[in-house]
Formats: C-alpha cells, structure tokens, sequence
C-alpha cells in the first residue's frame, strides 16, 4: 500500500535492534484517515471471503480491526493480554512471546465470542517473528473457527513470521513488509504484488 510506505518513510523511525517506530500515526497516536484508508484495503483484498468476525489482539490491533470491521459491518473480537475481572465465563487461552517486550504472556478470549460458525480476519499492526499471530490462530482452532485470512499492518520482512505463515497455506496479506534500512538509513520495502 503506497500509501502507507510514503507514511512510513516521512515519519517512522528506524531505531537500534531493528524497531521500526511508527507511534505518530498506528501505534500511539493515530491517523484516523490512514486507519480508514487501511481497513478499506483490508476490506477490498478480503470482501469475497465471507468474513463474520474479525480477530485482533490488544491493544495496538484495535483501531485497525474496528476501521476495517465498518467496512464488512462485522463485529471484532479481541483477544485481553491480562486477567480482566470483567471477563465472565469460559475462556479460549493461549500463550504469547512478545518481541517488543521480550516476555511470555498469556491472552484469553471468551468463549462465548468466537465459534465454529465464524469465519475470521485476523489482523495486527505489526508482525516480526509472528508469535502473537500463533497464540491467535491457536485460539481460532480451539474454537474450530475457519481462518479466512491474515492482514498485517506493517510486517518486518527480515524476520520469518510472515512467510512461515504463507509456506503454512495462511492467506496473509501485509500492506507494507519492511525489508531493511539501507547504508544511508533509507527503508527498504519488499515490492508488493497486486
């Protein structure tokens, strides 16, 4: 998404241990505009895959599902990475490595949210080496949901989450994989297809 990469070069970050920061405009602050024009990419690439539910986890994954949930007119559901006292009921769990805080945490889901009757987007801002994507999919199984695709954000393509993904059979769509930093701190995009 052209879009999206000119943003990224105008005003992400490239810091130390390869963390992209794009907090001005996904990830702490956001661009409600670019959100929109997000999910309806989103929604354009996954319209014909008859999507009833859309998946995320929180909180960075929030924003993005529900401006792309507007255009499928579904609901989104999002997977709690602590122990909510509000959260009643049995629940779907499944253990996460976050790369950005380098610890394991548990995400839970109830189970009256998601079933064998939906068929799912699961989207995120980021994936680097795709372990919180693997704690979602791991939900989705135990609800015998059908995982109809895959929309990450921002995809850091020198890690392997997104094409372990694919070499799985997953239908993954990134809307910019960054590839690099060049010697002159220039971003490196892989080419888009489609």
């Amino acid at each position: 998404m052209k879009l999206l990469e000119e943003r990224i070069v105008k005003d992400g970050q490239v810091r130390p241990g390869n963390i992209i920061k794009v907090d001005s405009f996904l990830n702490h602050q956001l661009d409600v505009n670019l959100l929109d024009e997000i999910g309806k990419e989103f929604y354009r690439i996954y319209k014909d895959d008859g999507i009833n539910k859309i998946l995320t986890i929180e909180a960075s994954g929030i924003a993005i599902a529900c401006m792309t949930a507007r255009y499928f007119d579904v609901p989104v559901v999002f997977a709690k990475k602590a122990k909510s006292k509000n959260l009643d009921g049995e629940v779907f769990t499944s253990t996460v490595h976050s790369f950005t805080y380098g610890k394991d945490y548990d995400i839970t889901l109830a189970k009256k949210f998601l079933g064998p009757e939906d068929r799912v987007l699961i989207l995120d801002d980021f994936m680097a080496v795709g372990k919180a994507m693997h704690g979602l999919l791991d939900v989705c199984e135990q609800a015998g949901a059908t995982v109809c695709g895959i929309g990450i954000t921002i995809e850091k393509g020198f890690q392997p989450g997104g094409d372990s993904l694919r070499a799985a059979g997953y239908k993954l769509t990134s809307l910019a994989i960054v590839e690099g930093v060049d010697d002159e701190g220039n971003i490196i995009f892989r080419p888009q297809e489609g």
